[in-house]
């Protein structure tokens, strides 16, 4: 079941495939089927997908796969609960680290072997990544399921591209899945100085939350945990406010009982930032939902570029939008997302307002 913007009244309300466009004042009520949480994209008015059957798929039972764009021209990833990449590593792994070498329809991944990086445990219990970010080549990580139950988020860096790991020693006890905003290769094309981390506002990389929260340090501070400021909301100048006190925080993006693992990454070619975010509960390896919303800032405002419930694929629990894999004018790209639970790559076309062009 899928919600489309119907284009004559720019509300999104079909229910189904192929059934009849309800009133835009009862989509929900005569359907059944949940709301976007945004209105539509004034920018991105439509979304092509590639056919299911060209869908590639590599590295079979891994999952997770947060992505960054190295500084070497590769993409760097983490998988967890898997073997990696065939050859496979052997033993299963909570934590294990990849370069992803190529374009979507040639890529070629290679694991990454790392004693102080790799991390064991099964579920929740085992150390697993949920973000990835080379800054000025520096491989930065956010880590989840720190204290062994699912919960809390640690960062790790890596000066020889995943080679070796040091661990903070410090964590985000408040926050279970913490993810960067990715731009260009080696952090090129950044709106600032800046990086910037979202997460549901929650302590559980498995319980859902009713808001994520934006939080950003500068570029050449993020191992210090006293850098980090957290976005408290818009000013009357509509100006983003930002305090160093997490208890200020305020929400960027809310969406009741659905806030949840995502990716998200700049989009240069449409000036439009790109957030997947999976619906509902449960495993959506082979059968699920999400939403994509852009915005012209991090801190918004974000409306809805596509939302399903029941998309024609599992959509897995993780995607987002490699930066590298976006073209140059921002209109094609290939979502990278966890379906099958695999490395699952799907190329997709954004249909553009014409004002936007």
């Amino acid at each position: 079941m899928r919600v489309k913007r119907d284009e004559l009244t720019n509300s999104w309300a079909w229910c189904g495939r192929g059934t009849v466009l309800v009133a835009l004042i009862v989509p929900v009520l005569a359907c059944g089927q949940a709301q976007p949480p945004r209105p539509p994209s004034p920018v991105i008015v439509d979304i092509q997908w590639a056919a299911a059957s060209t869908i590639r798929r590599a590295a079979p039972g891994s999952d997770n796969w947060p992505l960054t764009w190295g500084d070497d021209g590769s993409l760097y990833a983490a998988y967890g609960d898997g073997e990696g990449f065939n050859p496979k590593v052997g033993r299963k792994l909570s934590l294990g680290l990849a370069r992803i070498e190529g374009g979507p329809g040639n890529f070629k991944g290679v694991n990454i072997r790392s004693p102080s990086g790799e991390q064991y445990g099964n579920g929740s219990a085992g150390k697993k990544a949920s973000g990835m970010l080379m800054v000025e080549g520096l491989l930065l990580m956010w880590v989840r399921n720190v204290n062994g139950r699912g919960k809390q988020c640690q960062l790790a860096w890596s000066e020889d591209r995943g080679l070796t790991w040091e661990w903070a020693d410090w964590l985000f006890a408040e926050f279970g899945h913490c993810t960067f905003i990715n731009f260009g290769r080696n952090y090129q094309g950044a709106r600032d100085e800046y990086v910037y981390m979202t997460t549901p506002d929650g302590p559980s990389a498995y319980d859902a939350s009713d808001t994520f929260v934006l939080a950003r340090a500068p570029k050449g501070r993020i191992r210090d945990r006293d850098a980090y400021e957290f976005f408290t909301g818009l000013g009357p100048d509509q100006q983003p406010g930002w305090s160093a006190n997490i208890a200020d925080r305020g929400p960027v993006f809310s969406n009741a009982g659905n806030c949840r693992r995502s990716g998200i990454s700049f989009n240069a070619g449409l000036g439009r930032y790109l957030w997947w975010q999976v619906l509902g509960e449960g495993t959506k390896r082979f059968k699920g939902g999400f939403g994509i919303y852009d915005a012209p800032n991090p801190w918004g405002p974000w409306t809805t570029v596509f939302f399903t419930e029941d998309w024609d694929v599992g959509p897995g629990d993780t995607g987002s939008f490699p930066t590298k894999w976006i073209s140059e004018d921002g209109r094609k790209a290939a979502l990278v997302f966890s379906g099958e639970d695999a490395f699952s790559v799907r190329d997709v076309t954004f249909v553009v307002a014409q004002t936007g062009q």
